[in-house]
């Protein structure tokens, strides 16, 4: 629940944007939240390193408030990213929100510096992160709490028993899974229902087939981060059906993901206004089956993990 809604104060939007993303069809969390396929990751609205302020922070605003004016309804951030700072923005941004926006934000890691990440699901941090979340965020509850990363130090159960508890607390809607296997979902999901997973996912970065498989099979929404992953292979694949489409490459990577699962919830990052409106004219694309293989065909990408 939002301490305090505003649904008239973003109401601008032109009618061809809003046929674009309708064109993205919705997708249901937890069966009581219904957003639309392309959503936005705030990630890329801070500094270098993913820590600190961004580099213009009105540039920022700016692209945050554009994202409602052209009817995005899914933001997705952390607490990490800053840290705190980028759920500030969107606070700074938006607060109050339009009643039909819906904000999911993560814990998990622990921030060093710059690049730095370290494990942190304990369940002392995990309440601390989420009081921290509601303050940033002004808001009495997260419709969507994500456990950021298993913590190699702790079960993932007793880092959800704390989510389920502060879920019972009024604090938490609905809770969402980042970074995990197969077995880790399995295991989550004998502790509370899991809504959604967050993993790495493109058209060249299919290590996670099987998790999307599995979610689309058991009605799990799956949000893939890093939309476009790709070696030069890759690259070439998709300059070439952008080239075809007279699109841009990130444009074709999101089409296809959103052909990919109906499960799918993509979440494209940018700290432009500009390429937040090309990356709304994803879902008017629609790939030939020839194309859409095409893609699925390059080598994929090997993460060192």
């Amino acid at each position: 629940m939002l301490l305090e809604s505003q649904p008239d104060k973003f109401s601008v939007r032109q009618k061809g944007e809003a046929m674009a993303l309708e064109a993205a069809g919705t997708v249901e969390l937890g069966g009581d939240l219904t957003v639309c396929r392309l959503g936005y990751g705030a990630m890329r609205l801070t500094g270098e390193g993913i820590w600190g302020p961004p580099k213009d922070h009105d540039e920022a605003i700016a692209v945050l408030r554009s994202t409602i004016e052209l009817g995005v309804d899914f933001i997705d951030t952390a607490d990490s990213y800053g840290p705190s700072v980028n759920e500030e923005l969107i606070a700074e941004a938006l607060w109050p929100y339009p009643e039909n926006l819906v904000i999911a934000t993560k814990a998990g890691w622990t921030r060093g510096g710059p690049g730095m990440w370290g494990h942190n699901a304990t369940p002392a941090h995990l309440r601390q992160a989420l009081e921290g979340s509601l303050k940033r965020l002004r808001v009495d509850r997260i419709d969507l709490y994500q456990l950021h990363i298993p913590d190699p130090m702790i079960s993932i159960e007793d880092s959800l028993k704390t989510l389920v508890e502060m879920q019972s607390q009024g604090k938490i809607r609905h809770i969402g899974l980042s970074n995990v296997t197969k077995e880790h979902i399995e295991r989550a999901r004998k502790v509370c229902p899991i809504v959604s997973v967050q993993n790495r996912y493109s058209f060249a970065d299919r290590e996670w087939d099987y998790v999307v498989d599995h979610c689309e099979k058991n009605d799990i929404v799956f949000i893939p981060w890093f939309p476009l992953a790709a070696g030069q292979a890759g690259m070439d694949a998709v300059q070439k059906v952008a080239k075809a489409h007279k699109a841009t490459p990130m444009q074709i990577a999101l089409a296809w993901l959103l052909q990919r699962s109906p499960k799918i919830l993509t979440i494209p990052g940018t700290s432009s206004v500009k390429h937040l409106n090309e990356n709304l004219g994803a879902p008017e694309l629609r790939l030939s089956k020839d194309e859409y293989k095409e893609l699925a065909s390059v080598q994929e990408l090997t993460f060192s993990r």
